[in-house]
């Protein structure tokens, strides 16, 4: 069995187990298995098409664990026209990811007998245009088993192949490279890159090494509900606290991207002390010493 530190792609509730959070109270569900999957590269070869004269459209969009990324938060809360307070609250259940400790958030499902996605309907899905990262990588998905410091990326990629799903008897050929760009999804990844790297790495630490809950808020405010860690930001003592350059304060009020690397980026900060980030008091106490010495 391959030990994967992070793995996002299509979940029938099996590929990842997850300890859910109900009632404060932390559960691992009974319902998720593993899955050994086979490594793929960029230039391996699959067949597969989706559309709506194929008699199973839309199935594989049941009973699915759908983790969502901290863009698409922003891309479906925009899609929506509401607050990611107010996504999170109605479209999304916490979670906790195996042996990371670290707070995610998966797609709520609707309370029916096929525990359907609540975008997708008889026609399709009704915000396909900025549909999740996981859902743009069907039938695919991504995985690493390790995270290293160094620019050499062991990142690979893995093939779901349904029976009930007839897309794999069409005959489109794809290779995972023109898949990932046909999609998006290629995009997607560079964007999720930061938070992709934090949860990596923290998954390659022991197990007993725990995050303060302290942490685990940042982490969930900073990943997930940007326009709350905006606020955060911008009417708590944090600019006040941390040495922050007037340009990169002009970029992030006004760019939620900006926001988003930025506040990953402090998180690397926080999390590991991986970064540039220095506190006002610290800079007082360094131009202390540098007059003590001097």
């Amino acid at each position: 069995m391959v030990d994967i530190v992070f793995l996002l792609g299509y979940e029938k509730r099996k590929a990842f187990r997850l300890k859910k959070e109900r009632n404060k109270n932390m559960k691992i569900s009974d319902k998720m298995a593993s899955i050994d999957p086979v490594k793929l590269g960029p230039d391996n070869e699959f067949k597969f098409e989706c559309h709506k004269k194929i008699k199973c459209f839309t199935k594989c969009c049941r009973d699915i664990n759908i983790i969502l990324t901290p863009y698409d938060i922003i891309r479906l809360k925009n899609r929506l026209q509401i607050s990611s307070e107010e996504f999170l609250a109605l479209y999304t259940e916490p979670q906790l990811l195996e042996k990371t400790d670290l707070p995610i958030v998966t797609l709520k499902l609707l309370n029916d007998d096929l525990k359907s996605c609540p975008f997708v309907k008889e026609e399709g899905c009704i915000i396909y245009q900025d549909r999740p990262t996981t859902c743009r990588y069907y039938p695919l998905g991504v995985a690493a088993l390790s995270y290293k410091e160094s620019a050499v990326n062991d990142e690979f990629y893995f093939f779901v192949n349904e029976p009930h799903c007839l897309g794999f008897k069409e005959e489109k050929l794809w290779t995972v490279r023109e898949w990932r760009q046909d999609q998006g999804v290629d995009v997607q990844d560079k964007i999720n890159a930061d938070w992709t790297n934090l949860v990596v790495r923290k998954r390659s630490f022991p197990a007993n090494i725990k995050l303060t809950q302290p942490s685990k808020k940042m982490f969930f405010l900073a990943s997930y509900n940007i326009d709350k860690f905006k606020q955060f930001v911008f009417e708590s003592s944090f600019l006040d606290r941390y040495i922050i350059d007037n340009e990169t304060v002009e970029a992030i009020k006004k760019d939620e991207l900006e926001l988003l690397h930025f506040g990953l980026r402090w998180l690397k900060w926080l999390l590991f002390k991986d970064g540039n980030f220095a506190t006002q008091e610290e800079a007082a106490s360094l131009r202390k010493k540098d007059r003590q010495n001097s």
